[in-house]
């Protein structure tokens, strides 16, 4: 057992290869100076690829002979390159793809959050559920939970562990199966939300190197994610029952031992409020939904056989060039569903924070955008070195030289391509083991692993899925997992001598089968040739190729 420190983290007491990941990763620098020193190596890397003339043929590209156009390592302390990364630094950090993405839907989750949306939902979600499935809605609330950020950590993970006692089953088992979901399960959802704004953010900003008309789709990942949370689901209900609560043994300290939270309390119902306010946000969710719909499909004119049209035959969201493929056509609406999550998640929480007495006035809504923000402030310095990193890498042409090089590597192994998107899996989850931000790992591989994977014939929506199922599975049993320590306070509520090492023990069964089946689905999906949500397929064709 592992003491806690005076401010609640975990002292390194680890042994083995555990404590060795403890140990290492404790030891690296903040994701910001990762990539602070990751530029200043580039620049060096620059600097001796250009001397030594690398470069590469692009795939697609042609010279004015009609030749493959060459690709050569540019050093960065040219003097064009100079002016362009000093003069344009504001362009830089604000042209950031995930950047806008994400305080555009943030914008929209502060509200629903801090209004008690999220939170009531995920009480309503878990509460009055038989205790036969009270492990699976656990599950399915936590993974659900994602679409609330911190709040799922902060509020499901403590009821979870009272449910669990209320019904007489040990309350550690409800803390792991919560947090299995939570975080185990960080990517699994029934819908996109801010995490996948985050990422395909990051996506886009890869794949210009060799696509610059590919256009980022929230919902590129839905069916795959979705997918996820049904496979996830069972293998956390299944570890949770059969595996660890066997282990714990028999509950005997009753529903409310630790619990400083009257929330916390099973017993406790959801106000009147509360609940008219969970209905007028499902009416509010609604509304926005056939708003969308609207705005993409000519109801009228459907109605009406064409007699009539709402839009003179060309709705906002659908592209009405006949020439288009559907997917083509359906471009408009795939790129404003960052903007329709944000009007989904503001409307929702405006409508259950006047229901429920959260929201008195406007400036009460202007509050709640306004702490949201401030919230991401942190976000927004990674943001900057990590736009200067992958402008960087860009600039310097070394993420496309890598990519080719790299994709014929993999064509000469032999290896068939849902192997290879395993191992990718695999190698996202060992990296996550040192480097906790999802965010920061994905900038970092991102400019390599997309074009790479792109040349081989593979979507830059599956290299995101793929990375999100390894950036998942390890999540849980890493000490640099900033939620580690709460976790941990959490369960010392109930057992005070759980330590660091329990934690760890409890949840590697789950770290190991989320990593097994994900894996699994990952090959199977691209063995398949599964769409991976709408207009996302497994399969690239390169444009210009051939």
């Amino acid at each position: 057992m592992s003491e806690a420190t005076p401010n609640g983290a975990p002292a390194e007491h680890q042994k083995g290869i555990l404590g060795l990941i403890e140990r290492a990763g404790n030891r690296l620098p903040d994701p910001v100076f990762i990539f602070f020193y990751l530029i200043i190596a580039m620049a060096i890397i620059s600097v001796v690829a250009d001397l030594a003339n690398m470069s590469v043929f692009h795939p697609t590209r042609v010279d004015e002979a009609g030749n493959p156009a060459v690709v050569d390592a540019i050093s960065i302390f040219r003097p064009d390159s100079i002016e362009h990364l000093l003069v344009e630094m504001p362009e830089i950090f604000t042209g950031f793809h995930p950047l806008g993405y994400v305080l555009v839907v943030m914008l929209g989750a502060g509200v629903a959050e801090r209004a008690g949306l999220f939170g009531t939902a995920m009480r309503a979600a878990v509460r009055d559920v038989p205790k036969y499935l009270l492990t699976p809605a656990v599950a399915l609330a936590a993974m659900m939970g994602n679409l609330a950020a911190d709040a799922a950590y902060v509020v499901l993970i403590p009821l979870a562990a009272v449910i669990f006692a209320a019904a007489g089953r040990h309350p550690i088992a409800g803390i792991t199966a919560a947090f299995a979901g939570v975080s185990g399960g960080f990517s699994a959802n029934l819908l996109p939300g801010q995490l996948d704004a985050l990422l395909f953010g990051i996506t886009e900003e890869a794949v210009i190197a060799l696509d610059p008309n590919w256009t980022m789709n929230i919902a590129g990942n839905w069916y795959f994610i979705a997918a996820m949370t049904f496979l996830f689901m069972p293998v956390i209900w299944f570890v949770t029952d059969k595996v660890i609560e066997p282990r714990l043994g028999k509950w005997t300290g009753g529903a409310v031992v630790g619990s400083t939270n009257p929330e916390d309390d099973s017993s406790t119902e959801l106000t009147p409020g509360q609940k008219k306010g969970l209905a007028h946000a499902g009416i509010a969710v609604l509304a926005i939904a056939l708003v969308w719909i609207f705005l993409t499909v000519d109801v009228v004119a459907l109605v009406t056989g064409g007699s009539a049209s709402l839009y003179g035959g060309n709705p906002p969201l659908f592209n009405s060039d006949t020439s288009l493929s559907a997917t083509q056509r359906l471009v408009p609406f795939f790129s404003s569903l960052v903007a329709g999550f944000m009007l989904l998640f503001i409307f929702a929480g405006i409508a259950y924070g006047r229901a429920a007495g959260t929201i008195n006035n406007h400036r009460d809504i202007v509050d709640m955008m306004t702490g949201a923000m401030k919230d991401m402030g942190y976000y927004l310095v990674l943001a900057f070195f990590a736009a200067y990193f992958v402008e960087m890498f860009n600039q310097s042409q070394l993420g496309l030289i890598f990519a080719v090089n790299g994709a014929n590597g993999i064509e000469n192994s032999g290896l068939p391509l849902p192997i290879v998107l395993g191992l990718i899996v695999l190698f996202a989850a060992i990296l996550n083991l040192f480097v906790g931000s999802a965010s920061a790992k994905w900038a970092l591989l991102a400019p390599v692993l997309v074009p790479m994977l792109m040349l081989l014939g593979v979507s830059p929506e599956m290299a995101t899925a793929a990375y999100r199922v390894g950036d998942s599975g390890t999540n849980i049993i890493t000490p640099l997992m900033v939620y580690f320590p709460l976790i941990l306070v959490f369960a010392q509520r109930w057992v005070p001598n759980f330590g660091l090492g329990s934690l760890t023990a409890a949840m590697i069964p789950y770290s190991i089968w989320l990593l097994i089946t994900g894996i699994a689905m990952t090959v199977l999906w691209v063995f398949l040739n599964l769409p991976l949500g709408p207009g996302a397929t497994v399969q690239y064709v390169l444009p210009g190729a051939g």
